[in-house]
């Protein structure tokens, strides 16, 4: 999928963004079960690296042909915004193993309160009353979807808190630095991708006993590997591109935090877990509030 083959469609501007910001959230719904099962076969620091580097070689072909000036200007924009993403990615893995994971799914939906100010801060474009009522109930969606959990704000808490705003940091930053720039979003990706990539295999390096271990023979995590690459990688930060210069950062978050209602979906459907009628509640909260923005903008 490139970009020109997207603007050349009937389903164009923010109505296709938004549509595609919707299929990440399902996407990225389904990877925590995904990518579970990855990382119990191979080390966490490791996995990222192994998962981003197949990536940025995957998408550098496209970086290339897209010329040196594309690849110059993708590198000046896209370098900044993977540090970013690098750290969301650190503060995320390393928060999940010191708080719960209703904690962490509560407070990384914190990116769709925080985006409207970071948005704010960075664009200068003030938060309207409608897109703060948005946010409002999209979060008390996710607290109901967590059942009610008490955040203690230990250390794996605050990390998560962390992952949160520099999510809300990066997007509104991506709309910021590329907007009306003559910028390809796959060329984008592959800077973004690339740089968390190598930023994982030096940590990884530094970080693992002995450095990077053999990788895994077992078919399973290639599948899961495969997975996360075409989807959650590639699809979803490319779509994260192309929908940020087309609607606002705000609006962006408010879709991509629908992903704990996938997930719940998924662990109800795939792993037959049984949600209590809060969560059920609490996802159609989720849905509705950014649903609600799409239709009032129309």
């Amino acid at each position: 999928m490139t970009e020109a083959v997207l603007d050349a469609r009937s389903l164009r501007g923010t109505w296709l963004a938004d549509l595609l910001l919707l299929a990440v959230a399902v996407v990225w719904g389904t990877s925590y079960g995904v990518a579970k099962g990855a990382v119990a076969l191979y080390p966490v620091l490791a996995y990222l690296a192994v998962r981003f580097l197949i990536t940025f070689a995957l998408l550098l072909p496209a970086l290339v042909k897209s010329g040196a000036a594309n690849a110059r200007a993708s590198l000046k924009i896209g370098f900044p915004l993977g540090l970013v993403l690098l750290s969301v990615f650190l503060c995320e893995t390393f928060g999940l193993a010191l708080t719960t994971a209703s904690n962490a799914a509560f407070l990384i939906s914190m990116c769709v309160v925080l985006t409207p100010f970071a948005e704010w801060a960075l664009l200068g474009v003030r938060p309207s009353a409608a897109d703060l009522l948005a946010t409002v109930v999209s979060l008390l969606g996710a607290f109901l979807l967590t059942s009610g959990l008490a955040v203690s704000l230990n250390g794996g808490d605050a990390l998560i808190l962390a992952a949160a705003l520099l999510r809300a940091v990066m997007v509104t930053l991506t709309k910021k630095r590329s907007a009306g720039k003559a910028v390809d979003s796959l060329s984008l990706t592959a800077i973004q991708t690339g740089t968390v990539g190598f930023g994982c295999l030096l940590l990884a390096t530094l970080a693992v006993p002995g450095g990077m271990p053999p990788l895994p023979a077992d078919p399973r995590f290639w599948y899961a590997t495969i997975y996360l690459v075409v989807f959650c990688t590639i699809f979803a930060f490319f779509v994260q591109n192309y929908a940020v210069r087309r609607t606002s950062p705000t609006q962006v978050n408010l879709l991509m935090g629908t992903e704990p209602v996938f997930g719940a979906l998924f662990a109800a459907v795939w792993l037959g877990e049984r949600l209590p009628p809060a969560m059920w509640l609490g996802g159609l909260l989720m849905v509705a509030a950014p649903l609600w923005t799409m239709l009032r903008r129309r």
